[in-house]
């Protein structure tokens, strides 16, 4: 019984980011429940309960989906995600073979930082234009614009404040406290429709979307799963730090990323956002000193459980619009300060020409909007900046020499 209730915290936990990522992209929040409980059974089947982790919906994929499912439909875009999934079974088999260098050398620092701050700033008109009562790409006026500045700025402040200033458990969900205060100020304001809560039946399955194949969608995931791989390795480092055990040697990176991978295929395949291994709850396991994986088996099955109450789905899209975008505003640049972090951690020289060179044309790429297209297929956004970055670090010789636009104040050092 007590592993159940610590279960139930964790989900709670990890609960606001779960539903955040389909109530963004226009998925199902039920959906994405069932998938992050069936996706952490798998893993802890692929390996063998011996990692205490809950795996949920990833925000890695939050710009590629809404671009999916804007231009290939939800199946296709489900059908893309799913061989994404698939891309992180073969690199399990891959470091199983070559070990966990091969990982290091594909994807540096100066690869990963510049991909990881185009997810988080490649979202940030989203952000801005929910904030302000807009649909994210800004066309349409959903809540008047002067009620939604207030309730977003209530929620990015009482987020703000949680992160900051909470202690011990509560800091570990700033994103539910500023939910609960922007929904409170929203009915204040008379701006959330109940009507979708009161047709919705207490108890039924999900709406399940499967998979298509279309090769445009798959090509343009594939790219996508960078980040959310190098993530992986951090995520499995810090929780082996929480517990004094090193996962990377037992059970082994290539079962983790294979388990996150099986995970990914799975929750996609049922039209749930793709899975991946969640900070919020090991931060949890740090603050309670729950190391036990069977904790997180009853984590995913209340998620499976919460996913089959037909009310608590249509409760969660009644939020409005602009609780989330002031959530997100803090969000989406905490990712970007996540990739910043990445290059500043690993101390990457962007006095090189080199490191310079794929940092910059990196972030102007996935940024900016570069799209390059042969007929129909057309790579753009953080997918054609993985891809470059990648080829960069290939193909620039390692010992190429320093920058040769001098600084001013060097000059004036002379």
């Amino acid at each position: 019984m007590k592993n159940a209730i610590l279960g139930a915290q964790m989900l709670f936990v990890a609960f606001g980011a779960l539903v955040l990522v389909p109530l963004l992209t226009g998925l199902d929040p039920n959906v994405a429940l069932f998938g992050a409980g069936i996706g952490t059974l798998l893993f802890q089947l692929i390996t063998r309960r011996s990692v205490p982790i809950f795996l949920a919906s990833s925000f890695a994929f939050i710009a590629p989906i809404m671009y999916g499912t804007k231009t290939f439909g939800i199946a296709a875009t489900m059908g893309g995600l799913m061989v994404a999934g698939l891309i992180y079974v073969i690199l399990g088999a891959i470091i199983k073979v070559k070990g966990v260098n091969f990982i290091h050398r594909l994807l540096p620092p100066v690869v990963v930082g510049p991909v990881i701050m185009v997810i988080g700033l490649g979202l940030a008109p989203t952000a801005v234009n929910m904030a302000i009562g807009k649909t994210g790409d800004g066309s349409a006026q959903l809540v008047n614009g002067d009620i939604a500045v207030w309730i977003s700025l209530a929620s990015l402040l009482t987020t703000i404040v949680i992160n900051v200033f909470a202690k011990g458990f509560f800091k570990l969900i700033p994103i539910c406290g500023g939910i609960v205060v922007g929904y409170t100020l929203s009915l204040f304001f008379g701006v959330v429709d109940f009507t979708p809560v009161h047709n919705a039946a207490w108890f039924a399955l999900p709406n399940f979307t499967f998979p298509e194949f279309n090769i445009n969608a798959i090509l343009f995931m594939i790219p996508v799963a960078i980040a959310p791989a190098v993530e992986h390795v951090g995520d499995i480092i810090a929780i082996s730090n929480v517990t004094g055990k090193d996962y990377l040697k037992k059970p082994g990176l290539h079962r983790t990323i294979t388990g996150d991978g099986v995970a990914t295929m799975a929750a996609t395949f049922l039209g749930a956002p793709p899975n991946t291994t969640y900070s919020e709850v090991t931060g949890a396991v740090t603050l309670t000193k729950a190391f036990n994986p069977v904790i997180m088996t009853w984590a995913a099955v209340t998620a499976i459980i919460l996913a089959l109450v037909g009310k608590l789905g249509a409760l969660l899209q009644t939020i409005p619009v602009p609780v989330m975008g002031g959530i997100m505003m803090l969000l989406f640049g905490s990712i970007a300060t996540v990739g910043l972090n990445a290059l500043i951690k690993h101390n990457v020289d962007l006095h090189k020409s080199r490191n310079l060179v794929i940092v910059a044309v990196t972030l102007v790429f996935g940024i900016g909007g570069m799209a390059f297209g042969i007929g129909d297929f057309s790579l753009q956004g953080v997918s054609l900046c993985g891809i470059v970055a990648i080829l960069l670090n290939l193909l620039l010789p390692q010992d190429l020499g320093e920058n040769h636009i001098v600084d001013k104040a060097d000059v004036d050092n002379e």
